[in-house]
């Protein structure tokens, strides 16, 4: 009897255990382990980008679609040179600097990554109204140096040359300098500038565009990425400043920009690095100038 009683009492407590941990339909819930996949987490920062202004609006381009994509990371970009560009990644004043230059010798002794973004074109640009179409790079030289002062030695309009160059620092003025060879003289173990001291010395590829688009007698060089209808580009050797022709290698005025880092990087940075060389970055780089992908 004691024996029929105690196993209807443990019937009954089996039953109201089945009641209480069924009666909504669900297993019961055991608590997450920590081992377990909580959401990937989102990263949070800011990357501080200094140096060429030929690099500065494509870099703020890819910032912009960058920022929409990553909303928690800030790029804050400053144009101020090369130079200056190269100078901050090496002191690690900035996360990327930037220069739209090969390296000099000296700097890449520094143990910078260089991070080729894109590749441009320097176009030798003058007022739209000059007659002047075409001229080679020989010419384009002697002009610099002031062995041509007058445009009627070229074929243009009996009227002085005004040259227009860039600053000191400048990636620019250095990549044209270089490519241009005879822009340039050895003095006590350094290259220096021979371009005529009477020139107009512009800060900035948006002054040179200004100066040039305001004088009718005036030469210049921009940016690919600068062109517009305010100033006309000439033809270097016969060749036209395109995006076809360089990535051809057929005009000679070329040069890469450069994004450069220094030792390891944080994941904020190499997210916004990762970004530029998608697809996605480099169809905004195509936009303007010439991918490298």
């Amino acid at each position: 009897m004691l024996k029929r009683r105690a196993i209807s009492i443990i019937s009954l407590l089996v039953l109201v255990t089945l009641v209480f941990v069924g009666c909504d339909g669900q297993a019961p819930q055991t608590e997450p382990q920590g081992n377990e996949p909580q959401g990937e987490a989102k990263l949070e920062g800011t990357v501080t980008v200094v140096g060429s202004t030929s690099v500065q609006p494509l870099a703020q381009n890819l910032a912009d679609a960058f920022e929409s994509v990553e909303p928690g990371i800030k790029v804050d970009i400053q144009g101020v040179g090369s130079s200056a560009g190269v100078k901050a990644a090496h002191e690690g004043t900035a996360n990327i600097g930037t220069a739209s230059r090969e390296l000099k010798s000296a700097e890449e002794e520094w143990g910078l990554t260089k991070h080729v973004i894109a590749r441009d074109g320097i176009a030798v640009v003058v007022h739209p109204s000059n007659s002047v179409s075409d001229l080679s790079q020989e010419t384009i030289t002697k002009i610099f140096k002031g062995e041509i002062k007058n445009w009627k030695e070229v074929g243009g309009a009996d009227k002085d040359i005004i040259v227009i160059s860039r600053e000191a620092g400048s990636g620019t003025r250095g990549a044209f300098e270089e490519i241009m060879k005879l822009l340039e003289k050895n003095a006590e173990g350094k290259k220096v500038s021979v371009v005529r001291e009477d020139a107009i010395f512009a800060e900035g590829n948006g002054a040179v565009k200004a100066n040039v688009a305001k004088k009718e007698t005036a030469i210049g060089y921009v940016s690919l990425g600068y062109l517009d209808d305010s100033i006309k580009a000439l033809k270097v050797d016969g060749v036209d400043a395109t995006v076809e022709n360089i990535k051809s290698e057929q005009y000679p005025v070329a040069r890469p920009f450069l994004m450069l880092t220094k030792g390891e990087i944080d994941a904020h940075v190499k997210a916004y690095l990762d970004f530029i060389m998608s697809d996605d970055g480099q169809a905004i780089v195509a936009e303007k100038f010439i991918s490298v992908k």
